[in-house]
């Protein structure tokens, strides 16, 4: 794959990262991007979401965590926003 192609679509995913919850971290811009992912999937092919989820459940539990902490960190974002 293109590197400069590479380079560009992870300050995207940066950028996306830092627009969603305000803050941008390396572990955080994965998590935005598992995030991501996962949703267009469950949404788009939602059998393939549900058999993922079946084979594994103990990343089904991880992947349920780090949505409810982007969703978090998402409305925390918002209120400041809002509040300014």
């Amino acid at each position: 794959m293109d590197k400069e192609l590479t380079k560009q679509f992870d300050g995207l995913l940066e950028k996306y990262t830092e627009l969603l919850i305000g803050e941008v971290s390396d572990e955080l811009t994965e998590k935005v991007k598992m995030w991501a992912l996962y949703t267009h999937i469950a949404k788009s092919m939602p059998p393939l979401a549900k058999h993922w989820n079946v084979t594994y459940p103990d990343a089904k539990n991880e992947m349920r965590t780090i949505i409810n902490e982007i969703k978090a960190l998402n409305e925390k974002h918002r209120e400041k926003a809002n509040q300014k």
